[in-house]
């Protein structure tokens, strides 16, 4: 969660500064939001791609090039559920 307030402050203090120089940003946020997401996206395609014209599943292809986990980033509360369930791996073995 650290990382989002920081990347929140960071934004916040880029828009003061614009404000402060009378400039405004290069892109509507909307605009540059979608662009990064496809960006995100296209940088998958080729390695998801190859994975599945091989016979892998596009839901294991995903997997096995990390293509979710780049794509939406380290999501809140995931290192703590991926913690619980290899606490509760350890305790069953």
């Amino acid at each position: 969660m650290k990382v989002y307030a920081l990347s929140l402050a960071v934004g916040l203090l880029v828009g003061v500064i614009y404000s402060l120089f009378n400039v405004r940003s290069p892109a509507p946020p909307l605009i540059a939001l979608l662009g990064l997401l496809g960006m995100l996206i296209g940088e998958q395609i080729i390695p998801v791609g190859k994975q599945w014209l091989a016979g892998t599943a596009f839901s294991t292809a995903c997997d096995k090039t990390h293509a979710t986990s780049h794509v939406f980033g380290q999501l809140p509360g995931r290192h703590q559920a991926e913690q619980q369930a290899q606490a509760s791996e350890e305790k069953q073995a």
